[in-house]
């Protein structure tokens, strides 16, 4: 069993070796994207999830009509505070980024694990959507009991 896994890795990094030339030397948008979220506790005892999606084109050419769309939220669980799960811009040049941000507030307890958000976008040489995820998040435990930090008890530590 071992053997048939290293030899699939091996197989997997010479074909990545292979064909990493072909990717660095076309001509076209190469879409990454990473998908933070955060929990913020309110005095009231409401949690709000903030979330921030940066789109990055690493590639060599300018990719228009960019759609993003995070739609891993459900609406029996969270509910939109700030801003919009969704966005669009009309060019992302190469080397560029761009940010969205919006704000959910909880309201069921428990664990979730969110989906990567979708972006679609266009490049000029195709007459098809391309299409990019983010990258996940890790679980959130949304309204669960936490133990006050002691912020102080640090301090006393490096005395």
């Amino acid at each position: 069993m071992a053997g048939r896994i290293s030899q699939a890795l091996i197989f997997n990094s010479i074909a990545l070796f292979m064909l990493f030339p072909l990717a660095i030397g076309s001509d076209s948008p190469f879409i990454v994207a990473h998908k933070k979220a955060s929990l913020n506790r309110l005095k009231s005892g409401a949690e709000i999830v903030a979330v921030s999606i940066d789109i990055y084109n690493q590639g060599s050419a300018t990719a228009y009509d960019i759609s993003l769309i995070d739609d891993s939220w459900p609406k029996d669980t969270f509910e939109i505070v700030s801003g919009n799960i969704s966005n669009s811009w009309e060019r992302l040049d190469a080397g560029a980024k761009v940010s969205h941000s919006f704000e959910l507030e909880a309201k069921v307890q428990g664990r979730f694990q969110g989906a990567p958000a979708v972006i679609k976008f266009r490049v000029p040489t195709k007459a098809a959507l391309q299409e990019a995820y983010s990258t996940p998040i890790m679980p959130l435990d949304v309204l669960e009991d936490r133990p006050p930090e002691k912020k102080f008890e640090w301090v006393s530590l490096f005395r």
